[in-house]
């Protein structure tokens, strides 16, 4: 991943050094395994885990000319061993290094999202609870419909990124998985005690099946996690999105001082951060789809796989990292403008209060079908005339046969559509609620 989508924490364990360590870690574990079962002499297990070491240069040397960087790791980390070198890798396939120690890191990677993900999540409550009931129009189709809670989209937001949350920790735990178990996965040269031995050393759970390599829908159910939490940030950007357009100007993003919106236009304060998550989370989508193709191998494996996954794993929890911690920031500092909330609510002159008026006859006796084409037509020639809806609804004599001025008058209250607010609030923040 470019310098511009990785931060510090999680760029570290894709590194090279990162990647040989777990190696290493995997190798040691499974030599101590080994001695312990009397595979291989306990005093040259004791010895691997004492002298084994990386040099990352002189793997790099040696893979140039092995053409295999598991190769060329285990002859680098030979040459500090002496004798006990030919019990280094005794028993193993490349893959059972590999795929135990990709897992590993994948694991650790998982825990970066996991404290950045929690951090994101309090800023969803903390806006959810802050605006519970402050008015805001509520658009379908883009179009004004009924007033709505701005906590509530908050609120709404917070609840779809608990279950994402939920679908992360499950394949996290389906992904933190080990195997030893040789060439094609039938524990040939290393028995499954062995790798149960090595997985619980390593903190991993044995793969119940494995060819020479772990099945592929684990790797393809993190990363379709992974997407679907950009996907998630995505949703609450765009809201932000279309919120800060001119004509709508509910909330914007803060704007730092000496921050620049145009090279042309000096006026200009554009949402850049959640347009920038936008895009992230195509990023995201695409190597989902990616590890998706990686699934159908042949047979007990090929490599076609592998480029994919050396791109797409390390580069999905970069971008998703980063996207968690900028938008975090951006919902942190989120500019709420409430008057023009309450502005924009009035926009439709009291037309977004229809149903109500609506509901309000029907209640007083008239047939629905009467009562919609009557509230309707009020409507829609109140809006033609520049008319308030109250006031056009104050002079329908077919209106005020089955309602006072003072019922109509009622129908307008804001606050009357937000009354179940604190309701939907228990559901989603009070644990246990289903």
């Amino acid at each position: 991943m470019i310098e511009r989508y990785r931060l510090p924490e999680m760029t570290a364990l894709f590194t090279d050094k990162a990647r040989f360590q777990a190696f290493l870690e995997v190798e040691v574990a499974a030599a101590q395994a080994l001695g312990d079962f009397g595979v291989i002499p306990k005093h040259a297990a004791a010895a691997i885990a004492r002298d084994a070491r990386i040099d990352i240069a002189r793997i790099h040397e040696l893979e140039k000319a092995t053409k295999h960087d598991v190769v060329a790791f285990t002859r680098a980390v030979s040459e500090n061993l002496g004798d006990h070198a030919k019990w280094l890798h005794y028993g193993l396939t490349s893959t059972d290094v590999v795929d135990t120690a990709l897992a590993m890191v994948l694991r650790q990677a998982s825990d970066i999202i996991k404290k950045k993900a929690s951090r994101y999540q309090q800023t969803l409550k903390t806006l959810a609870l802050t605006h519970r009931q402050t008015p805001c129009v509520g658009r379908t189709h883009g179009i004004h419909a009924e007033v709505t809670s701005f906590g509530l989209k908050f609120a709404r937001f917070y609840d779809a990124f608990t279950r994402q949350l939920a679908r992360f920790d499950a394949t996290v735990s389906a992904m933190s998985v080990g195997k030893v178990s040789g060439a094609v996965g039938t524990y040939a040269h290393a028995s499954p005690d062995v790798e149960k031995h090595v997985c619980n050393q390593l903190g991993l759970t044995p793969a119940t099946t494995s060819s020479q390599v772990l099945d592929r829908d684990r790797h393809a159910d993190l990363l379709h996690s992974l997407a679907m939490m950009g996907t998630e940030l995505e949703r609450v950007a765009l809201e932000i999105r279309h919120l800060q357009r001119t004509e709508i100007n509910e909330v914007s993003e803060r704007f730092a001082t000496g921050q620049k919106g145009s090279s042309a236009m000096p006026h200009k304060q554009n949402p850049i951060a959640s347009e920038n998550i936008t895009g992230c989370a195509r990023l995201m989508r695409g190597y989902a789809s990616m590890a998706r193709e990686n699934i159908a191998l042949w047979h007990e494996r090929d490599i076609s796989h592998s480029s994919v996954e050396r791109v797409a794993l390390p580069d999905a929890f970069m971008v998703l990292d980063y996207m968690l911690d900028r938008f975090a920031g951006v919902l942190e500092t989120l500019v709420v403008h409430e008057k023009r909330m309450r502005d924009n609510i009035d926009i439709t002159r009291g037309g977004i209060f229809t149903q109500r008026v609506l509901h309000a006859m029907i209640d007083a006796g008239m047939d629905r079908n009467k009562a919609y084409d009557t509230v309707q037509k009020t409507a829609f020639d109140a809006h033609e005339q520049g008319m308030h809806l109250q006031e056009a609804l104050h002079q329908n004599d077919m209106v005020l046969a089955v309602l006072s001025k003072e019922s109509i008058d009622a129908c307008f209250d804001v606050m009357w559509f937000l009354r179940h607010v604190d309701a939907i609030y228990d559901r989603v923040f009070t644990e246990g609620w289903r």
